[in-house]
């Protein structure tokens, strides 16, 4: 379901909103908003709720790992993209999963008119390290069809 206006997302947004995404804000397009949801006691599995505005996608980038690794994305309200490098973005809304293996080159966000909420978690592996890549650039994101 797509929801422009913040107020109505929030009650939909069990997880909830969280802080400015401050840590992270210059790899993306428009603002997220980051809430800690917690972790295995070995620190192994880290949980956040991604929170990005209308139009806020991530860069291009990539979860490096020479075994496992990898992260996964657990849609949980409003409607986002994701795509993989040479593939066509895939629509997300709530109840979507997305698992993406190590080393594969992706991005994903909001759509341009719905605020968008992912639980995120890195898979655990083995020499673990992301990149950031380029910027998703305005004419390639204004090119999918909402």
């Amino acid at each position: 379901m797509k929801y422009r206006d913040k107020e109505t997302f929030d009650k939909a947004n069990h997880f909830g909103t969280g802080d400015f995404n401050e840590a992270y804000a210059q790899y993306f397009s428009g603002d997220s908003f980051l809430n800690n949801l917690g972790a295995t006691e070995d620190g192994s599995l880290v949980f956040h709720n991604v929170t990005f505005e209308p139009g806020c996608r991530n860069d291009w980038h990539i979860h490096h790992a020479s075994k496992g690794g990898g992260q996964i994305l657990i849609c949980t309200a409003g409607e986002g993209w994701y795509q993989a490098e040479g593939e066509e973005a895939v629509p997300l809304k709530e109840g979507s999963l997305i698992i993406i293996p190590a080393n594969v080159k992706h991005w994903h966000g909001a759509k341009k008119d719905s605020w968008f909420s992912h639980i995120a978690l890195g898979v655990p592996g083995q020499d673990l390290s992301n990149e950031w890549c380029e910027p998703v650039s305005d004419e390639e994101y204004g090119r999918l069809a909402d």
